[in-house]
């Protein structure tokens, strides 16, 4: 099982709007992430930063699996509002991703 974290940010003053939106995800989005192998996500945000966190089986497979889904372009056209554009992209990222330098289990 991997786990997985990445950061994304948003747009100045949408925190709280982006915050309400995720009180009430969709059911069928949160299917979706599940029958799409997510097995824990959390996100964490501290001003327009976004810190998420998942744990996956393998996290390319997956995230093409919700990429594929017409639930997931409805809620990314719903969520694009909020997000700042990606930043510091490497070769081959989906996403700002993190690399895990510690773990306790």
């Amino acid at each position: 099982m991997q786990r997985v974290a990445f950061m994304l940010k948003l747009r100045p003053g949408t925190g709280p709007a982006y915050d309400k939106a995720h009180e009430a995800v969709w059911p069928e989005m949160l299917n979706l992430l599940k029958s799409s192998g997510v097995q824990e996500y959390s996100i964490f945000r501290r001003d327009e930063l976004l810190f998420l966190y998942m744990r996956v089986e393998d996290f390319e497979a997956t995230w093409q699996k919700i990429e594929q889904s017409p639930i997931n372009t409805r809620w990314q056209q719903a969520m694009s509002e909020y997000f700042a554009p990606l930043e510091g992209l490497r070769e081959n990222e989906r996403f700002p991703m993190m690399r895990e330098v510690f773990h306790l289990p």
